[in-house]
């Protein structure tokens, strides 16, 4: 069997991909699993590309990379984590984030050259005129448009009960009113009680 670029490229993406998922569940620092995450997923999204689906792949970056990631880091700095410690390694993330974007660069260098030559690899039926993705918004948009409004409506009915349960009546939440507490008395925290003294037990 003869070694392909293409044959290479996927091999290499592969080979990439195990490699940073494994750094992810094996690492301790956060950071470092984070960034470690991120090339995993620029991996599987060159893996994408490769089998011609380009929206998938674009999904996948801009959803997880984009989106996901942002909010692993949003969990990473709310959990109780010695932000002084953090800021004296600081340097030490510079390895793993040079050896990560020049992995992404390689990665993405592998996709260029390997669109150039014209040897990229389709799985089944060869791609439809104008791309994948504007075929999935014909199927979408076109054929399959009343079953994807009602996925969005029921969507947004989910949406809106959430919110409608996590609100309570205004009565009862707990809050403070400046104005009352500035106006407030002594009688109205103290109350002075005259009880007459019990004698004890002969």
């Amino acid at each position: 069997m003869s070694m392909t670029f293409s044959t290479f490229t996927f091999y290499a993406f592969s080979a990439i991909l195990i490699f940073a998922a494994l750094r992810v569940i094996t690492t301790r620092n956060p950071v470092h699993a984070a960034l470690w995450l991120v090339l995993s997923f620029f991996s599987a999204a060159g893996i994408w590309l490769m089998l011609q689906a380009e929206f998938l792949a674009i999904a996948l970056v801009l959803v997880y990379v984009g989106a996901v990631m942002v909010l692993f880091l949003f969990v990473v700095m709310m959990l109780d984590v010695n932000f002084e410690v953090l800021r004296q390694h600081f340097r030490s993330y510079l390895p793993i984030a040079a050896a990560v974007g020049a992995l992404v660069l390689f990665e993405m260098a592998l996709v260029i050259v390997d669109s150039a030559i014209g040897h990229t690899a389709t799985a089944g039926a060869p791609p439809p005129a104008g791309g994948n993705t504007s075929a999935l918004g014909k199927l979408l948009y076109v054929e399959y448009v009343y079953p994807f409004e009602i996925a969005a409506v029921v969507l947004l009915v989910a949406i809106v009960a959430a919110i409608a349960l996590t609100q309570r009546d205004p009565r009862h939440r707990k809050h403070q009113d400046p104005s009352w507490q500035v106006k407030v008395r002594r009688e109205d925290r103290l109350r002075i009680l005259d009880m007459p003294s019990e004698k004890p037990p002969a």
